[in-house]
């Protein structure tokens, strides 16, 4: 019964993310009203949780100042996201905020909105060209891998290690560099494979069964995100394989409650996307009020693991 149970909670859950983008507002923007400023968010993709609750924190403070933002999600799509920036210039919105697709190809676009001097903010995933950048904000997804492979160093004698990544965008790199990069600290520890599945759910439980059943002795997945990592303990449901300890990256409630009551999963790396949100609201007016905003804002991130979670509140984003 509690395994039907699980079963039942993973599918519901990969059900209610992919119906996470379908809420986007396509039509044409809005007509700007004489006392707002209009401001544009293009998101990767809307299928993660983590991006509506950091969209719904910019709409509470931008709207709360009495302007509007208006949101686009180009579904992981680069050349989308590249005709959803232009469209935003080209309609003169006041301000950009942008979550890349692809943290090494949107460097031209961001150099026509400087061009026009409209100020950009990156959030949550850096670029490698910062021309055309405002600010960065992003949590440290360094540590974050760094964070996770300490803890499964710590806690475990030995393991044989997948990983499941999203390399095109710099936040998913990193994390995955933090952790492979302190593991390599102990030949306990091994890497068996790795496979893409760009932080979906429904693109990492094939992922997992691929890694798994190309390498059996795999008892380790860290995954670059929580919704991966849901989607790596489908996999391991589906085969039945009690022995597989699964790192995520994020806090979502979903992924945090399952510390408490699922044997596969171990911890996540915390970030905040209330924090970040303000952070963003906060560089981008200070910008248009023409202060100086730092090139770089860093936001801390620790870790929650099942020893942890109990003293911690699971149902909320940190």
């Amino acid at each position: 019964m509690r395994k039907i149970q699980q079963n039942l909670f993973l599918c519901c859950l990969i059900v209610s993310m992919a119906l996470a983008g379908s809420t986007i507002y396509f039509g044409s923007l809005p007509a700007k009203k004489s006392s707002s400023r209009r401001f544009g968010v293009t998101y990767m993709t809307m299928n993660n949780p983590f991006y509506p609750v950091l969209n719904n924190e910019l709409v509470k403070y931008i709207e709360g100042n009495g302007d509007l933002l208006i949101l686009r999600d180009p579904l992981l799509d680069e050349e989308k996201q590249i005709e959803q920036i232009e469209e935003f210039i080209e309609m003169g919105v006041e301000g950009i905020f942008i979550n890349p697709v692809n943290s090494n190809t949107i460097s031209p676009v961001l150099s026509k909105a400087k061009a026009k001097n409209i100020p950009v903010i990156i959030i949550d995933c850096p670029v490698d060209d910062q021309e055309g950048v405002t600010t960065q904000i992003y949590s440290d997804n360094y540590q974050a891998g760094v964070l996770c492979a300490q803890d499964l160093m710590r806690r475990y004698e030995k393991g044989t290690i997948g990983l499941l990544e999203h390399s095109n965008v710099r936040s998913g790199a990193e994390r995955i560099a933090g952790f492979v990069d302190t593991i390599a600290q102990d030949p306990r520890f091994s890497i068996a494979g790795r496979r893409e599945c760009y932080g979906q759910t429904e693109k990492a439980m094939p992922a997992a069964l691929d890694l798994l059943e190309e390498n059996p002795k795999i008892d380790v997945l860290m995954c670059l995100n929580d919704p991966s990592a849901i989607g790596a303990m489908a996999a391991v449901e589906y085969l039945q394989r009690s022995d597989i300890h699964i790192y995520g990256v994020d806090g979502m409630p979903e992924f945090k409650s399952l510390l408490a009551c699922a044997n596969s999963a171990e911890a996540t790396a915390l970030q905040s996307p209330y924090t970040m949100a303000q952070k963003a609201v906060e560089s981008m007016y200070a910008a248009l009020n023409g202060q100086e905003v730092e090139k770089e804002i860093v936001i801390d991130v620790s870790l929650l693991n099942r020893e942890n979670a109990a003293d911690n509140d699971l149902r909320s984003w940190q």
